[in-house]
C-alpha cells in the first residue's frame, strides 16, 4: 500500500464528524483581491485539511471591504459614511473556528491584521445566551508569512488578542513560513521552498487538526460551562464563590445571590 493510499485510509475511517463545524479564515494580507497573496497560500493547507473533513469553510480578504476604524460593532452608529464590519462580524459569529493569517512587515502583524483586532474587541461586550461573552465556545489559531523575523511575536500577539476575547486556543495553534531575511523569494515564489517546507507543513496540519478536535469537544459539550463566567450572573449580584477581603483576613460574608 503506498503513502497516498494509507493516507486516504486514515482519512476515510476517522471516526470524527467535523460535519456541522464551520471555519471562517480572515487573510489579512494588503492586497487586494484578485492580487497573489503568499499568506493565502499558506492559509489554503489548512482550509483544504478541512474541507476534506466536512467542515464548511469561507476564506475573506478584509481589506477588500470598507472597515471604519473604531471599537463599536458598527462605526455607522457612531459617525462614520460607511463601514462593512458588521457583515464580517456575522461570519465570525457563525464560526466555531476562526484563523487570522497575516504577512509580516517590520516585524509586525499588518495594519489590517491590527484593525481586525481592534473591530473583534469592538463585540467583546456581547453576551450569548448563557450571559457568557460572545466570543466562549469557538477556538481560533493563526498563520503567519513573511521574509523577516517576527513570526512568533505576531502569532502570539494575535493568540493572545483571541484569547482575551474568549476563543480557546488549542496546542500548537500557530504555524508560519520565513523566507530568507531580505528581498528574497516570498512563499509561493518559484524556488522558495515554502510550499515544500516539512516544518511548515507539519505545523500547519497540526494546527488544523487541533483546532478540529477542540472545535468539536466544545460544540459536543455544548461550549464552555456556563458558571462562574456569566457577565450577565456577576452584575445581578451572584459572586460565585468570591469573597471579600479585608487585612489580609477571609470575612465569613460572601456576596452571593442564589447561583
Amino acid at each position: 500500500m503506498s503513502i497516498d493510499e494509507r493516507q486516504e485510509k486514515l482519512c476515510s475511517t476517522s471516526q470524527w464528524d467535523f460535519s456541522e463545524l464551520k471555519a471562517l479564515f480572515l487573510n489579512c494580507t494588503l492586497k487586494r483581491s484578485p492580487e497573489m497573496s503568499h499568506t493565502e497560500g499558506l492559509i489554503q493547507i489548512s482550509k483544504q485539511i478541512m474541507e476534506k473533513n466536512g467542515v464548511t469553510t469561507e476564506l475573506l480578504r478584509p481589506v477588500d471591504y470598507e472597515i471604519a476604524y473604531g471599537v463599536q460593532p458598527d462605526m455607522k452608529e457612531h459617525g462614520w459614511d460607511r463601514d462593512e464590519w458588521p457583515q464580517i462580524l456575522d461570519k465570525v459569529m457563525a464560526s466555531d473556528i476562526l484563523v487570522i493569517g497575516t504577512s509580516i512587515w517590520l516585524g509586525e502583524k499588518t495594519s489590517v491584521c491590527t484593525k481586525v483586532v481592534e473591530r473583534l474587541y469592538a463585540a467583546s461586550h456581547l453576551l450569548n445566551d448563557h450571559g457568557q461573552y460572545a466570543y466562549y465556545g469557538r477556538v481560533g489559531g493563526a498563520l503567519i508569512t513573511g521574509n523577516e523575523d517576527g513570526a512568533k511575536h505576531c502569532a502570539m500577539n494575535i493568540l493572545y488578542s483571541l484569547q482575551h476575547l474568549g476563543y480557546v486556543i488549542p496546542p500548537q495553534a500557530d504555524a508560519a513560513w520565513l523566507g530568507e531575511a531580505g528581498p528574497g523569494p516570498s512563499y509561493l515564489d518559484p524556488g522558495s521552498g515554502g510550499p515544500e517546507n516539512d516544518f511548515t507543513n507539519r505545523n500547519t496540519t497540526f494546527m488544523t487538526w487541533n483546532l478540529l478536535h477542540m472545535a468539536l469537544m466544545l460544540k459536543n459539550a455544548g461550549g464552555i460551562p456556563a458558571h462562574g463566567n456569566q457577565r450577565s450572573e456577576w452584575d445581578a449580584g451572584c459572586r460565585f464563590d468570591f469573597v471579600r477581603t479585608a487585612d489580609g483576613r477571609l470575612l465569613a460574608q460572601v456576596w452571593n445571590r442564589d447561583c
